[in-house]
């Protein structure tokens, strides 16, 4: 499982018009599923962004209490490294990666965290502005 954690100011995805999840102040946290990962990896994925010290004065979201908006992003299994077409056989299908996302997703809320999230399957327009800028790559 991989995460794109990002600090945003505000954060919102639209799908077909309508913003389906936003926040303001929090992470931005764009996850991809692979075909080995598992339920307890998701929970260990969840821990580690709630508790990633990458806010102003390294601080985590668990901290304090900043909203958190995951999108499914399977295109973080791209590869490549062969040619300008990326190979998504890395990814995990659809059925597989959406209840490890959602159980991301619910771990979170087990954990206290305010959690938005785009919607599974749509085609969905992100948005965010970043502050710091801080990014960080979790691969787990």
């Amino acid at each position: 499982m991989r995460a794109v954690v990002q600090t945003v100011g505000r954060a919102s995805v639209t799908v077909d018009g309508e913003v389906v999840g936003a926040i303001t102040d929090g992470l931005l946290v764009l996850v991809g599923v692979t075909h080995t990962d598992t339920l307890e990896i998701a929970r260990t994925m969840a821990r580690k962004v709630h508790e990633l010290r990458i806010l102003d004065e390294e601080r985590s979201a668990a901290e304090v209490a900043a909203p958190i908006l995951v999108v499914s992003q399977f295109t973080l299994y791209g590869d490549a490294r062969k040619g300008r077409r990326p190979s998504w056989t890395a990814a995990a299908p659809a059925e597989v990666a959406e209840p490890l996302v959602e159980a991301v997703v619910e771990a979170l809320r087990q954990r206290g965290a305010q959690v938005h999230t785009g919607r599974f399957r749509a085609h969905m327009l992100v948005e965010s502005v970043n502050v710091g800028p801080r990014t960080i790559l979790l691969d787990l």
